[in-house]
């Protein structure tokens, strides 16, 4: 079960880190802070994508707690790179996040995922 809420965990702070950036575009800039407070105090669809996330950036922390809880820390924590996986092929595939493929991305998020699955994939018994 361990397992299942680093997973849940890893899938939140996903969730959260997309809408936070989606957000932080619709937003306006911190150096116009009357927009800004507008924005919140209108309850902006920004506004409300900038809490969602932040919300899920909090349930993601109460899955980790979980998780830690019951699978060990040398497993749990290379888990959290998956995040970082995740987050770059959804900026890539979503369009209005703009972002552009890069092989040599591709090559670093390879990289990455090998490393977690190294670390992950349970030793032979010998």
């Amino acid at each position: 079960m361990g397992y299942v809420w680093a997973l849940m965990s890893v899938l939140l702070v996903t969730c959260a880190q997309l809408m936070m950036k989606w957000a932080m575009m619709a937003l306006p800039p911190i150096d116009r802070p009357r927009e800004l407070f507008s924005a919140f105090w209108g309850i902006s669809p920004g506004a409300e994508i900038l809490v969602i996330g932040l919300l899920a950036y909090v349930c993601s922390m109460a899955c980790w707690f979980m998780a830690l809880r019951r699978v060990s820390l040398s497993k749990a924590y290379p888990l959290l790179s998956l995040s970082y996986v995740l987050v770059w092929a959804a900026a890539i595939w979503l369009p209005w996040l703009h972002e552009r493929f890069s092989a040599g991305k591709l090559v670093g998020v390879g990289v990455i995922f090998i490393g977690l699955l190294l670390v992950c994939i349970p030793d032979k018994k010998r």
